[in-house]
């Protein structure tokens, strides 16, 4: 049974979350309420993942991100954000935060977004001396546009760049974050051609075949049906880039609000798109905006440091 800490300086809004998750999953639930106890839990219960809160007295979200990051790097740490708190939550990712839910969509994103952290986590953690030797190693897949598939390379991708020793379990993490997010695009928007609302009802679903019953009678349709997703991967021991290309009429890019905008963080494509920004170092579309370069650098060791950070 998975376990997770709820951080929530509200014993309101933090009893009614946990007694949700309880009621609507089968995860162990822990609670704080703030940061400083956090830490504490965490030593104590030592949860699969951390949910908290941004604005916290005596130590905030941001402030337990970092500690976490520092202490307990194998824990992904998920944020609740509030409207208005934007810049604050893309500063969260940008310390190591693997994701984030609108504190106005909780019911709908938070489960499912734990399960995915946490599948993506796993899969990270099973394979931790896959491909000790590796220095370079390039590939290229064809996809049709079967969900099943995504979370599978994902993983891949994972192991390869441990192998490589590029970065550590969380940059690992953020990095398979970022490749699923433009995946699932180049499927559900650039393919497949879903309406925003059909593409939440899919993501919301929090089973794989839920979502795939979702998605299959677009998928038997024409012209739909014969596109396909297309993902280069280079990966160095200094660098990984992947150019993710699909078979739709593409979009402009520069129509999806920055990850500081606000309501960006609300948004299906902009949420994505947001993590993929804050994730990797570069981020780039075509004109056409059917294909997308996510390039990430190997950061440097400060000297005297221990681990690879990323």
């Amino acid at each position: 049974m998975p376990s997770v800490l709820i951080v929530d300086d509200s014993p309101i809004e933090r009893k009614l979350l946990c007694e949700y998750l309880r009621s609507h999953s089968d995860w162990r639930v822990y609670d704080a309420a703030n940061g400083e106890e956090a830490l504490a839990r965490v030593a104590e219960t030592n949860p699969d993942l951390v949910v908290t809160d941004l604005n916290m007295p005596v130590m905030d979200g941001l402030e337990l991100v970092t500690a976490m990051r520092t202490h307990h790097p194998d824990i992904p740490v998920i944020l609740i954000t509030a409207y208005g708190s934007e810049a604050l939550a893309v500063e969260a990712l940008e310390r190591g935060a693997a994701g984030y839910v609108p504190k106005s969509r909780l019911t709908e994103k938070l489960l499912q977004t734990m399960e995915n952290v946490l599948n993506l986590a796993r899969a990270e953690q099973n394979y931790a001396r896959l491909i000790q030797c590796l220095e370079l190693t390039e590939f290229r897949f064809q996809l049709d546009n079967d969900l099943s598939l995504v979370d599978p390379l994902v993983d891949l991708v994972q192991q390869m760049v441990e192998g490589l020793e590029f970065s550590d379990f969380t940059g690992r993490l953020r990095i398979g974050i970022a490749l699923r997010e433009a995946l699932l695009n180049a499927i559900l928007h650039g393919n497949l051609e879903l309406a925003p609302e059909e593409v939440q009802r899919i993501r919301e679903a929090t089973e794989l075949e839920k979502q795939q019953a979702l998605v299959e009678p677009r998928r038997q349709q024409a012209p739909y049906k014969d596109r396909r997703v297309f993902l280069q991967a280079i990966l160095t021991r200094e660098e990984v880039r992947f150019l993710v290309r699909d078979e739709g009429p593409g979009f402009d890019p520069d129509s999806v609000p920055k990850p500081t905008d606000l309501g960006a963080l609300d948004a299906d494509r902009g949420r994505g798109l947001a993590l993929m920004r804050t994730f990797m170092d570069e981020v780039k579309y075509n004109q056409k905006g059917n294909e997308v370069l996510l390039i990430k650098r190997r950061e440097r060791v400060p000297a005297g440091a221990t681990s690879v950070q990323q």
